[in-house]
């Protein structure tokens, strides 16, 4: 399972526990961290299609 699938996935359940939840106030708060959650994997989406390699800056002793 991608990254992606993995936080469709979270936001799918977070979404079933808001339609579920009885407090309004819980519910929205739920439901803005399933968007959160489909943002993530909107993004996640976006860098899979991408070819960039991360490679860290190495700091070097100070003085050196």
């Amino acid at each position: 399972m991608t990254a992606s699938e993995q936080y469709r996935t979270l936001a799918a359940k977070l979404r079933a526990k808001a339609r579920n939840e009885m407090s309004a106030v819980q519910r929205a708060e739920w439901e803005h961290l399933a968007q959160c959650y489909l943002r993530l994997a909107r993004q996640a989406d976006e860098n899979s299609r991408t070819d960039i390699t991360y490679e860290p800056i190495l700091r070097t002793r100070l003085g050196s």
